[in-house]
């Protein structure tokens, strides 16, 4: 052996991360998360947005989301990694069951361990 460890993240797991949120997985997304992973929103009522921590509370955001916008799609459009740190970009689109259209850019910023999320931080831009 070489001594040199697994990296905490890959290009590979950022894509299946991904997959799952195309796919609307909500057990996939919350199994990317380290059991002790917290997920930051952009929107809410802390100046970070809102936290779920650990995975019960992750899904708690996620299975409503999916249920409320059922065409909800996030397309990705760049992707790095810098040790065990990731940031996504995306395009993200749905329309809720009010009838309201959603068009958002956005980030990820992501820090890994051992290949689980530790932290999602998102952030969004509204367009239009």
């Amino acid at each position: 052996m070489d001594g040199s460890a697994a990296p905490d993240v890959t290009l590979e797991r950022l894509h299946e991360i991904a997959d799952a949120f195309a796919r609307r997985d909500v057990d996939g997304i919350v199994g990317f998360f380290a059991e002790d992973g917290e997920f930051r929103n952009a929107r809410g009522p802390d100046h970070w947005g809102q936290s779920f921590k650990g995975r019960a509370a992750i899904r708690t955001y996620f299975e409503p989301l999916f249920a409320n916008a059922g065409d909800v799609t996030w397309r990705h459009t760049s992707e790095f990694i810098h040790g065990n740190r990731a940031v996504t970009e995306w395009h993200r689109t749905a329309t809720l069951k009010t009838g309201e259209r959603q068009s958002w850019l956005g980030c990820d910023l992501y820090t890994f361990r051992r290949g689980l999320i530790v932290m999602k931080d998102t952030y969004i831009k509204v367009v239009g």
